[in-house]
């Protein structure tokens, strides 16, 4: 019987398994790396060991040093999370010959599972619908070109070994074919530790539709439902939820046969996911099955009334699943946003920086998963993802509803995050009618969307920001105490104040005496103030009565109001001549390590030429010239790490930015 259970993870999933385990009464046990020191996840344990080291490689991936720790703390179980060692067989068995219950499938069924090459061969062999594909190991690029001609155009460049849209590329065109080949391998054996790659045919338009199955040691497979995870970018899932509203129930009938089908081939037991493409015409594809838990599993949760953790640990202690799982319902509707640290107008490059302020409101119908609190770090060496926002309600519109209202009073400082293009999205009308593809972000304007999400006129906002910067400037004050805040002698002299809101800059003048006068960007306001101290502002704006909460942390000001929050970051007074770079200098779009230098000095580029290819969170993004010119200097050199900023390449000529475009994106 399990009695103590080692997380092999961190963050968040560590944490929702603490939590469980912790229900049940089972102690529980932490491994961290040094960046994860003070991490929450690591607190949440009884105990926690060490692992050092800052990358995974020196730490999350050491399964000899996970199984001593679990032997030192006298842990009889590891959960693997997902991600890191989750799928790997051979650590599977380690766990075995060690004595140790690993929760999840057995070794044999991850190994099958492991390459999708033969993953796609035994599907196809139990009659799972597959899509037309070929092995491009030991081939040349005439070879891999004519395979693309046989299976269909356009074609996808997939790593066997991978996941989560690492060590992917969709190619369109025969001459972008070997690039792309040769970019999937050495990003799969950078994060996986094998450079397998094979051709798929590439479906246009389809949705991510997959189905929760759950086995256990009697042989028995189930499926829990399905789950709609079609919002992606670069085919890492942003939104899921469950059920999917493109799946009736003959749909659901079909696609839940086929995944207990290609869970009894595995002999599958624990928690796995078979995922499908569905096609425009109803016709349906396996894609791959993930062997662990899935990020998204909240939304089966939510949806069924189960805990899929609870089951792992069940079906690892050797009980059989509930005779009612046969016939599993659904109860309303459930969808999870990922809150990730990424800058969205900068083609989703990972953010990396301390959270000065975390708080996301919890609203009747939202659960939180999340790894991170105010003050944690946020690291290049992990998954960027902070959160996991989680709304249910009778209906999809009413989830939502809930869930966009959540994000749009969340308040995030310190790091970029994805808040306003999740809102966006959430409230746009084609995902509202439940009209989306895999492709959604790609078709839609993703500016139009941040749009959607933002706040609009943040003219108000603005104002109470700069009224809340001088109460708490007045408040410091150590003479004419009682002289009232923004008060002025002359009639027409103004306070001035300027923020900044992403690249936007907002200038507020305000005058608060016998004639009050409220100005932002040069527009007059209507406005009486009503109260203003440095956490609260109190507004009449044109007769309605509009209440403020402020934060401030460092140079950051969070303006926030029940209909959302806006970040504002006060514009210095004096430039700093730091910020300045030389001319032609092409920088760092994010702190990362350089894996390659395609330019020496001397060397004439193009505009559009790759010159530098960074890795940062296990993905890779590759620096282009902006311009034409000729290179001057080359700072840096491969393997080096860089930080956000540092001048990677000198051209002369007129380039004046870095283009940074996303090769791959991370886990999931």
């Amino acid at each position: 019987m399990i009695r103590k259970i080692l997380v092999a993870n961190r963050a968040e999933i560590a944490s929702r398994v603490f939590r469980t385990a912790a229900g049940m009464g089972l102690s529980t046990v932490a491994v961290y790396s040094d960046p994860d020191r003070e991490a929450p996840f690591v607190s949440d344990a009884d105990e926690a060991v060490p692992l050092g080291g800052s990358t995974p490689a020196e730490s999350y991936l050491r399964a000899d040093a996970i199984i001593a720790a679990a032997k030192l703390t006298g842990a009889d179980a590891i959960h693997p999370g997902y991600g890191f060692l989750s799928e790997n067989a051979e650590f599977a068995q380690s766990c075995a010959d060690a004595g140790i219950r690993f929760i999840g499938p057995s070794p044999d069924a991850i190994t099958k599972m492991g390459s999708k090459l033969a993953a796609r061969e035994l599907m196809e062999r139990s009659g799972v619908p597959v899509l037309p594909g070929k092995d491009l190991t030991g081939t040349d690029a005439d070879t891999a070109a004519s395979y693309a001609d046989e299976i269909g155009w356009p074609v996808l460049v997939k790593a066997s070994f991978g996941g989560g849209g690492r060590g992917m590329r969709v190619v369109r065109d025969r001459g972008e074919l070997a690039e792309a080949i040769e970019s999937a391998r050495r990003e799969a054996g950078s994060a996986f530790g094998n450079d397998t790659v094979f051709l798929e045919h590439y479906v246009d338009e389809p949705r991510h539709v997959e189905m929760q199955i759950f086995g256990d040691e009697a042989g028995t497979v189930v499926h829990l439902n399905e789950r709609e995870c079609s919002i992606q970018r670069r085919h890492q899932k942003i939104l899921e939820e469950s059920p999917s509203p493109a799946v009736d129930q003959e749909l659901r009938a079909a696609m839940g046969d086929a995944a207990v089908k290609a869970g009894k081939a595995l002999s599958y037991v624990g928690a796995g996911t078979v995922e499908f493409l569905l096609a425009p015409d109803g016709s349906f594809y396996f894609l791959e099955v993930n062997t662990r838990l899935q990020v998204e599993h909240p939304v089966t949760e939510l949806v069924t009334g189960l805990d899929l953790v609870r089951l792992q640990i069940d079906v690892a202690d050797g009980r059989p699943l509930p005779s009612d799982l046969s016939n599993p319902s659904i109860s309303g509707w459930a969808i999870e946003a990922r809150l990730y640290a990424e800058d969205v107008d900068q083609g989703f490059l990972p953010a990396a920086g301390t959270l000065d302020e975390f708080d996301i409101p919890m609203l009747p119908g939202v659960r939180l998963d999340s790894g991170v609190v105010a003050g944690s770090v946020v690291s290049t060496n992990y998954d960027p993802m902070l959160a996991k926002v989680i709304a249910h309600g009778a209906t999809r519109t009413e989830a939502l509803a809930r869930l966009a209202k959540t994000l749009r009073q969340t308040k995030v400082a310190g790091v970029t995050t994805n808040r306003t293009l999740l809102v966006g999205v959430l409230e746009d009308q084609d995902f509202a009618s439940g009209r989306m593809d895999t492709h959604f972000l790609d078709r839609v304007s993703i500016s139009d969307l941040q749009a959607v999400g933002d706040i609009g006129d943040a003219s108000c906002f603005a104002l109470a920001a700069a009224l809340a910067d001088q109460a708490l400037n007045r408040s410091r004050a150590r003479s004419l105490t009682s002289v009232p805040t923004g008060f002025r002698n002359s009639p027409v002299g103004l306070q001035e104040r300027t923020l900044l809101r992403g690249e936007t800059e907002h200038r507020v003048e305000y005058r608060l005496n016998r004639a009050p006068l409220f100005r932002v960007d040069g527009e007059e306001l209507d406005v009486t103030v009503e109260n203003a101290t440095a956490e609260a502002v109190v507004l009449i704006v044109d007769g309605v009565r509009r209440s403020f909460t402020i934060s401030s942390v460092n140079e950051t000001v969070i303006v926030s109001e029940p209909r959302g929050s806006v970040t504002f970051v006060r514009a210095p007074r004096f430039p700093d001549a730091s910020d300045q770079i030389d001319p032609g200098s092409l920088v760092a779009p994010m702190p990362g390590t350089v894996v390659r230098l395609n330019v020496s000095v001397g060397d004439v580029v193009a505009e559009g030429d790759t010159l530098v290819v960074l890795e940062a969170m296990k993905m890779e993004h590759s620096v282009k010239a902006a311009t034409g010119g000729t290179v001057t200097e080359v700072p840096v050199a491969a393997g080096s790490p860089v930080d956000n900023g540092q001048t990677l390449v000198v051209l002369a000529g007129d380039t004046e930015e870095t283009s940074a475009d996303d090769a791959a994106e991370g886990k999931e």
